[in-house]
């Protein structure tokens, strides 16, 4: 196996095509296919480096927002009295539930800003970098005003306010990059056959490795998530500002680690000006009405007047094309981020209204991860694979019909916990924070639908949208991915008048109905990208090869693309 690499700056930049030796390694034959299981490759060290960047960045995520809807919606204890529930600010709920949203639509519009100067101008590596940094400076803010003084003196809540903005900055600077990272370590970009040890022949291909590496990158950020236990107990036990400290310590270590491993990271450099040429060539659309007619091979037979100001090259414009296939399936996404939101607030306040025993209310939210950690590996390695040896690949659109599923079972099952609570002594339909007597455990399942739902939704959408992208699209589609995120925020802004008792039920029902339909609608309109899934990725392969000639031809010749087009 051989690779072409360069160097530039101080990390690796690549135009890399790895080659795999015919003898050794043999594309496989149609025979092939129908005989051979289709497996994973093995995972690059440099990928395990960028996995545990995203470890520490999302220990040091959750590990904060465990604590918010208490933080903001509960009243500080009086000196010298234990709380039933820890708190700083008291808020109410509403105002908590709309905070934490806001924060959250800020941390998922964030990515859209970072994508385009990583893909214009810095690259994924120094993005990172930045982003930490600013990420560092409203950590600071948070934790200094987090302590007892401050909350006395009133100056947690602007603090929160100001260092909210800026760790959604850099969270998003660093989420639009490093799962399109992680995935450019591996550079194999056609599948092959290889013997194993024990003489079987598998087919290797680059969607089963790229399942298996997205599959470890939501497994460390799960494991990262679990930091919310430690916060939770901290934020009761010590004082919210021992809560933020810790996240604080751990995300020194998230820097240290994407220092160290500058030089190992493998990236495809910056393309230019990749968002403003998109924006040109789709006006050209709504002039030419086709994709097709906007490269400039045929703008010159059809539209000269137009083809002298493409700034673009054919290749550009099936990437292009290829991009925005993919963003139509994200368009669903908001209804599902919706339910995945219900964890962070509305379902931790609804623990607040139930039997905790000596834990707090917010540490319910940690069964999300717990289940992910352990239903992770166990997909990866025994039902995927299991499903592929039978012939059942299981396809990006029929994962993401399967997420949805599980994110309605979720938000049905809290409505009828929901009611359950409604139904309870001492305080029935109208607890306003108060507790009835009604175990917390009843919303386990709630919690481990939602990690069900992760598995086949969040987890392949992020595959698709990196598989999807074209090279010098990476970062912007994933952005547009978690950008869905957003309008799930929007979404749950609008819902925040009925976020009351006793109107709760009706809320995670009609939030169930919302994802049942989407299942159905996704699956109706998409599946046929299934069966086309590993001839897209074919030609997206072929393209990116294309691009490279066409670079190289342009280095040596000094012509523009669009000429020798």
């Amino acid at each position: 196996m051989s690779e072409k690499i360069e160097e530039k700056d101080d990390f690796r930049s690549v135009d890399v095509v790895t080659v795999h030796d015919d003898s050794e390694h043999p594309a496989p034959t149609e025979e092939d296919w129908k005989n051979l299981r289709e497996v994973g490759d093995h995972v690059p060290f440099s990928a395990f480096l960028v996995i545990l960047i995203e470890l520490c960045e999302r220990f040091t995520y959750y590990g904060l927002t465990g604590p918010f809807q208490n933080y903001i919606q509960q009243p500080a204890p009086p000196e010298g009295y234990p709380a039933e529930q820890p708190g700083a600010m008291g808020k109410g709920q509403q105002t908590a539930t709309a905070l934490t949203t806001f924060f959250q639509f800020w941390c998922y519009i964030t990515p859209i800003l970072a994508a385009i100067v990583s893909d214009q101008y810095l690259g994924k590596y120094k993005t990172i970098l930045a982003s930490s940094i600013i990420y560092m400076v409203g950590l600071l803010i948070l934790v200094c005003t987090s302590i007892p003084t401050a909350i006395e003196h009133n100056a947690a809540f602007p603090g929160f306010i100001v260092s909210i903005i800026l760790i959604g900055l850099g969270t998003g600077g660093i989420k639009s990059n490093v799962s399109p990272l992680v995935a450019e370590q591996y550079q194999s970009r056609a599948p092959f056959v290889r013997t194993l040890k024990n003489g079987n022949r598998v087919i290797v291909t680059p969607q089963a490795t790229y399942q298996r590496m997205f599959n470890m990158f939501y497994f460390g950020i799960n494991v990262g998530g679990l930091s919310a236990i430690a916060t939770t107990e901290m934020e009761k036990n010590i004082g919210f500002w021992s809560a933020y400290l810790l996240p604080l310590c751990m995300f020194v270590v998230c820097i240290i680690v994407v220092v160290l491993g500058r030089n190992r990271y493998i990236e495809a450099p910056p393309r230019g000006s990749v968002f403003l040429e998109a924006g040109r060539l789709i006006r050209f659309y709504f002039k030419t009405k086709s994709m097709e007619a906007c490269k400039p091979s045929n703008l010159i037979k059809t539209h000269p007047e137009l083809a002298a100001k493409a700034t673009w090259d054919d290749i550009f414009v099936d990437e292009l094309r290829r991009a925005l296939k993919a963003c139509v399936v994200f368009c669903w996404f908001p209804i599902y981020w919706l339910c995945y939101q219900q964890i962070t607030n509305n379902l931790i306040s609804q623990a607040a209204t139930m039997l905790t025993g000596n834990v707090p209310n917010d540490i319910m939210q940690n069964i999300d991860p717990i289940a992910l950690v352990i239903c992770i590996p166990i997909m990866d390695r025994i039902v995927y694979p299991l499903l592929r040896r039978f012939g059942f690949p299981m396809r990006p659109i029929m994962r993401i019909s399967i997420g949805f599923f599980f994110a309605a079972v979720a938000m049905g099952y809290s409505a009828g916990v929901q009611s359950m609570i409604y139904r309870t002594p001492p305080y029935y339909d109208h607890p306003d924070g108060n507790t009835n007597w009604i175990s917390a455990a009843y919303q386990i399942p709630s919690y481990f639908f939602i990690a069900l739902s992760e598995i086949f939704a969040s987890i392949t959408g992020l595959e698709y949208a990196y598989k999807k992208a074209p090279q010098s699209m990476k970062s912007i589609v994933m952005a547009l991915f978690l950008f869905s995120n957003c309008f799930a925020s929007i979404l749950s802004f609008a819902l925040v008048s009925v976020t009351v008792d006793p109107k709760l039920t009706w809320m995670y029902t009609g939030i169930s109905c919302a994802a049942g339909a989407c299942m159905v609608l996704v699956y109706f309109f998409h599946h046929k990208q299934d069966k086309t899934d590993v001839e897209d990725d074919a030609i997206a392969r072929d393209d990116a090869e294309m691009e490279k000639y066409y670079h190289k031809t342009e280095k040596e010749t000094e012509f523009e693309p669009k000429e020798l087009a």
